[in-house]
C-alpha cells in the first residue's frame, strides 16, 4: 500500500511519545573508539513461549535478559523500536539499521524465526517505522510512526488502514479481534469494530501504555509510573504498584506475569503489579 507522508503536528501526546520512544542517538563515543551495545532505551518486551525466555528490543540491539544479565542477541546492533513474539522462536520488528548496516532508514516490518539471531525484511521498508507491535489473532497491528496509522495485516505485506486516532500505544483482546484499546491524548479509548473507531472511556486512568494478557487482565501504567489493573477496560481500574520513573515497554502475560522497563531497567512483577524486581 502506499504511505501518505509524516504530518508535522504537535500535540502533548507526540511529547509523550517522543519521552517514550527514545528515538536518539545517546551519549557519542569518543573519536577512533567503538561502545560495546548496552541495554538502553528500551522499547519493547516480550517473552518467547519456546522456553520462556525475555527478550528486550531496545536502541542498541535486541537482548535477552536473565538472572544473570542482559546478552546481545545476534551481535545485531540495529535500533529496535517495536517488537513482539509472535510464536515460538518466532519474532516482528521494526525499526532503524543500525551502523554500518545498508538499506533504508526504517526498516518497516521485519521477521526472525531463529529467536532474533537472523532477521528478514518482510513489508514496508521504507515507509513504516512501527513503535508499537502487536500479534494476535493471527494478524499483526502496527503504530506506524511515520504517519500515525493504525494499520493491520494478515499475511505480514499487505496492510490495511484501520484509524489514524492519535495514540501513545494499543492492546488488543485475546479473546476477540473486535476489541482494542489505545492510550490517546483524550485518555484510554476503546475499540469494538476492530480498531476502526475508538471511544474514550472516562471513567479509566490516564495511562501511556497498556497490554491486554492472555488470561484477560488489562495492566496499564501512567506516565508517572503508576501501575493499574483491571478485569475490563471499561470497568474497575485498580492501583497496584508503582515504577522507579517514567514507564518505558509494558507486557502483560497474565496477571502474575508482568514485566515493565523504567530507568533502563527490565522489571517482573509476580504479584499483579503490586511489586516489581529487576531481571539480571
Amino acid at each position: 500500500m502506499s504511505l501518505p507522508k509524516p504530518t508535522l503536528a504537535l500535540t502533548s501526546l507526540h511529547l509523550a511519545l517522543l519521552v517514550l520512544a527514545g528515538c536518539t542517538s545517546g551519549d557519542a563515543a569518543p573519536s577512533g573508539t567503538k561502545q560495546a551495545p548496552r541495554m538502553e532505551h528500551i522499547h519493547g518486551i516480550d517473552v518467547d513461549p519456546a522456553d520462556g525466555d525475555v527478550y528486550v528490543g531496545t536502541h542498541h540491539g535486541l537482548f535477552r535478559v536473565d538472572d544473570d544479565g542482559p546478552e546481545l542477541v545476534g551481535g545485531h546492533g540495529q535500533d529496535f523500536m517495536g517488537f513482539t513474539v509472535a510464536g515460538p522462536g518466532h519474532f516482528l520488528a521494526s525499526g532503524h539499521p543500525g551502523e554500518g548496516q545498508g538499506g533504508p532508514g526504517s526498516v518497516g516490518l521485519i521477521e526472525s524465526t531463529d529467536a532474533g539471531e537472523t532477521w528478514s525484511e518482510v513489508s514496508l521498508g521504507g515507509g513504516a517505522d512501527f513503535h508499537a507491535l502487536e500479534y494476535r489473532h493471527d494478524r499483526v497491528y502496527g503504530l506506524n510512526s511515520m504517519t500515525g496509522q493504525l494499520l493491520v495485516s494478515e499475511d505480514q505485506e499487505n496492510w490495511e488502514e484501520l484509524t489514524r486516532t492519535l495514540m501513545a500505544d494499543f492492546a488488543v483482546d485475546p479473546g476477540s479481534p473486535d476489541a482494542l484499546i489505545a492510550t490517546t491524548q483524550g485518555g484510554l479509548a476503546r475499540s469494538t469494530d476492530s480498531g476502526r473507531t475508538f471511544e474514550v472511556l472516562s471513567d479509566a486512568p490516564l495511562l501511556v501504555l497498556v497490554s491486554w494478557a492472555d488470561d484477560g487482565t488489562v495492566v496499564g501504567v501512567t506516565p508517572e509510573g503508576a501501575v493499574y489493573l483491571a478485569e475490563d477496560p471499561a470497568g474497575e481500574w485498580t492501583e497496584r504498584g508503582r515504577l522507579p520513573g517514567h514507564p518505558e515497554a509494558l507486557t502483560a502475560i497474565s496477571a502474575s506475569e508482568i514485566y515493565a522497563a523504567a530507568v533502563g531497567k527490565v522489571m517482573r512483577s509476580k504479584d499483579e503489579g503490586t511489586t516489581f524486581s529487576e531481571l539480571g
